[in-house]
């Protein structure tokens, strides 16, 4: 429980109301209100009052529930954390409000790449339908992806750059100020639902999306219309990929202050030390995509490599830190 929840239940276990708590400790109420939706935290000489009031200790109000550690751990945490910068409230705030914008171009850039080669399909289909001559539809098709794909990238690298100052709280073991843990966790909590129906709809629209190509390649095998589904399944793609980036990334903000997940102490020293991977490998994937796509003119065919290279990914970025988890405590 966050001190925000045990102000109200201790103020409601006495009977009063915000304005009675307010005139006891000799606030306004709006005060008392902001505390217990978490908006802001009490200074420690109103703890001090809160504590004489309600007949509580102050530890009670100002400790989070947490998991007891063991001797070992927690000289080991202090050992990481003694260096540690300071997360106060205002740059958690900070942090968090400039995460949802970040993330919501970060979605689009990754978005744009992928909906290149959707664009290129529907062109493709416009060729094999005899709208456009095969020739201009490829050449109109190749130069919209380019531009889309630089487009995407652009806006990835800026969207990124609105959150790299914060990079060191992803990066770096950081101490939270008084209060601020049960804050973001309360914040936490409230994205939670969100966060869940993004990725719930979004892994339904990417399963949704094969059905038209299953139906027309495989059913009716149509070659126009093959082409046609795999614009299609593209374009599903990429929205659902922006919602799990959009959903991601700020699930992750949280994760990043509170230390959990994959942020904890010890994955970030695992990260600092695999931090080449991703870069040189997605650059691979890249080239070789294209590389595919181009000499063998299967575009229908070669978006697969996508989704095997996201699994290959997960496992060999794993095995990566098992490595250097090994290595570490040799």
């Amino acid at each position: 429980m966050i001190l925000a929840d045990k102000l109200i239940e201790l103020r409601k276990q006495h009977g009063w109301s915000q304005e009675e708590l307010a005139e006891k400790i000799g606030i306004s109420r709006q005060s008392v209100s902001k505390w217990e939706s978490g908006t802001s935290i009490p200074d420690l000489d109103k703890v001090l009052k809160l504590s004489q009031i309600f007949g509580v200790t102050t530890d009670y109000l100002i400790k989070d529930e947490i998991e007891e550690l063991t001797p070992e751990q927690s000289v080991e945490m202090e050992d990481d954390l003694k260096n540690a910068k300071t997360i106060t409230l205002d740059i958690a705030n900070e942090f968090l409000n400039v995460t949802p914008p970040a993330a919501a171009g970060i979605g689009k850039g990754i978005a744009f790449c992928i909906f290149g080669p959707a664009i290129f399909m529907y062109t493709m289909a416009l060729a094999e339908g005899g709208m456009l001559s095969e020739k201009i539809g490829g050449a109109v098709g190749t130069g919209i992806l380019l531009v889309l794909i630089a487009i995407g990238v652009a806006v990835v690298i800026t969207s990124a750059m609105k959150i790299s100052k914060y990079e060191y709280i992803e990066k770096e073991p950081i101490r939270l100020d008084y209060g601020v843990s049960g804050i973001v966790q309360k914040r936490r909590d409230e994205f939670e639902g969100t966060f869940r129906k993004c990725i719930a709809y979004g892994v339904g629209l990417c399963i949704a999306s094969c059905i038209p190509l299953i139906v027309v390649g495989g059913i009716l095998e149509s070659d126009v219309g093959t082409v046609l589904c795999v614009g299609i399944l593209l374009t599903c793609v990429a929205i659902a990929v922006y919602m799990f980036v959009w959903a991601g990334v700020i699930r992750g903000s949280f994760d990043k202050l509170l230390q959990e997940g994959d942020y904890t102490v010890e994955n970030k020293k695992l990260e600092e030390k695999t931090k080449f991977f991703p870069g040189i490998y997605w650059c691979g994937i890249t080239a070789i995509y294209l590389a595919i796509s181009f000499i063998s003119n299967s575009w229908e065919r070669s978006w697969i490599v996508w989704p095997v290279a996201a699994v290959a990914f997960v496992a060999i970025h794993a095995f990566l830190k098992h490595i250097a988890r090994k290595v570490t405590i040799k």
